[in-house]
């Protein structure tokens, strides 16, 4: 009857975890209908993102980014999540594997006989007293015959692999934001330094026109003209200081840090270099393991799919099986003779449900409706990925055509400053029109900065719409 026993559990347990109840996986249909290549893309290869922010060869730059990645909060508190999932996976795991308890136990009664048909005869005890000691092993196994808990373990593990890719999505998240507000800064510190120098244009165009009007060469219009435009300046320079205390700060809050602690970092030359290189976009179906949303989406819709499986498989018989052995007996010595004092149990359960009240049912109806549910958020992630690269291509695109046509009207414009300057000092033109001519051209080096920070940003967009993570780096163990 042992062997018998011991040939049945084998052979279930062979064939545990060979069913599974979960419906087959599927595509979305709009994921299979991606078309094979963009549209707006402007060179063919493979996309390779490694450590893509050193384009911009910015030390200060590089510190930064390396700093936030070792002390964002962001990525900490994503970091946690990753491992609190995957710990979740391994507490599901366990159910697949058998159970072993040691004990060990002791007891002692001492109970009175008065009132007891034999408590008045003479010389009888007249209480009763007793000890036992044990000591045991006991194993169980539930057989997953249709798949529960092994669903149940890979649902959670592929809500692991999800938590490990918004992980990667928070890394990407905070490179993206650290780039996007050193940027701002640098822009910002230009900003303000071309202001102040333009306000010395002004004024000292101001004070020049005041005289003229002063002496009656020069209308009140034109005075009251350059004095609007003065004060127009003067109230964007505060604006501006408060863009670059903005910039400071995101930047400060990205690395976990007060911004007093970036002052010796961001006090050296902020000079990053602008990269105007084409960035190869691969193959749209690469979008689906290089974007980690995208991989996280699908990651939830295994888990979705599995969970269905898990519940339909509550619709049939458990069977689990026991053991137990030890030894027992009343004196502390008798429980270590296992000759005489060994003791075994075993025994196998089955239990099915009959009626639950349709609790059964419903829990494979919501099961569904959250397949269903995630099925169309892996479908809208990949369509926003697909989205959000040809735009960010196109961004990149006219940024550059923008950057390089403003960049021709700053040299328009240095070369009008000049011509105003040496018909200034040969005499044939007054000194007004070189200070409008020096004017003009800050104006357009201000709108170069601005757009060369916008040309950055286009080429961080484009890199951070693709995926842009880079070789291994980050990815939890």
């Amino acid at each position: 009857m042992r062997m018998r026993l011991a040939f049945t559990g084998a052979s279930m347990l062979a064939l545990s975890g060979c069913i599974s109840m979960a419906p087959q996986a599927e595509v979305p249909e709009v994921v299979s209908a991606m078309p094979e290549s963009f549209r707006d893309t402007e060179v063919d290869g493979d996309y390779r993102p490694a450590a893509w922010w050193t384009a911009f060869e910015d030390p200060v730059l590089n510190a930064l980014v390396d700093g936030a990645l070792d002390a964002n909060l962001d990525i900490a508190q994503a970091a946690a999540r990753a491992e609190r999932a995957a710990a979740q996976a391994r507490v599901s795991r366990a159910g697949l594997l058998p159970t072993l308890d040691v004990s060990a136990g002791a007891s002692y009664q001492d109970n009175p006989l008065s009132g007891g048909a034999f408590s008045n005869f003479p010389g009888a005890p007249t209480r009763l007293s007793n000890e036992s000691y044990s000591l045991g092993l006991a194993a169980s196994y539930e057989l997953d015959l249709f798949g529960k808990v092994r669903d149940d373990f890979r649902a959670a593990r592929a809500d692991a692999l999800a938590a490990e890719q918004d992980y990667r999505s928070a890394r990407l998240a905070t490179v993206a934001e650290v780039i996007s507000a050193y940027f701002d800064m640098v822009d910002a510190r230009y900003q303000i330094e071309n202001t102040r120098r333009t306000l010395n244009v002004l004024r000292d165009r101001a004070a020049r026109t005041d005289e003229r009007y002063r002496r009656g060469l020069a209308q009140s219009f034109e005075l009251y003209q350059i004095r609007q435009e003065l004060r127009g300046t003067e109230a964007n320079l505060p604006q501006r200081e408060t863009a670059l205390a903005a910039a400071e700060g995101r930047l400060a809050l990205l690395l976990a840090e007060y911004p007093q602690a970036l002052d010796d970092l961001l006090a050296e030359p902020l000079q990053p270099r602008l990269s105007f290189a084409p960035v190869p976009s691969g193959m749209p179906a690469d979008l689906l393991t290089q974007r980690p949303d995208v991989a996280a989406a699908w990651e939830r819709l295994e888990a979705a799919r599995l969970r269905i499986g898990a519940r339909r498989a509550e619709r049939f018989p458990r069977l689990s099986l026991s053991a137990s052995t030890g030894t027992q007996g009343g004196e502390v010595g008798d429980v270590v003779e296992f000759g005489n004092n060994w003791l075994l149990q075993l025994g196998a359960n089955i239990v099915a449900p009959i009626i639950d009240g349709g609790r059964i049912n419903a829990n494979i109806r919501a099961a569904r409706a959250s397949y269903d549910e995630a099925a169309a958020a892996y479908g809208q992630a990949v369509l926003n990925a697909w989205r959000e690269v040809e735009l960010a291509s196109v961004e990149y695109e006219q940024q550059r055509t923008r950057y390089s046509l403003i960049h021709a009207q700053l040299a328009e414009a240095e070369a009008s400053a000049d011509v105003q300057a040496e018909r200034y000092r040969a005499g044939v033109a007054d000194y007004t029109a070189y200070l409008d001519a020096l004017r003009a051209q800050y104006q357009v080096e201000s709108s170069l900065s601005a757009a060369g920070r916008d040309v950055a940003l286009a080429r961080l967009g484009l890199h951070r719409a693709l995926g842009g993570d880079w070789e291994d780096e980050g990815t939890m163990q």
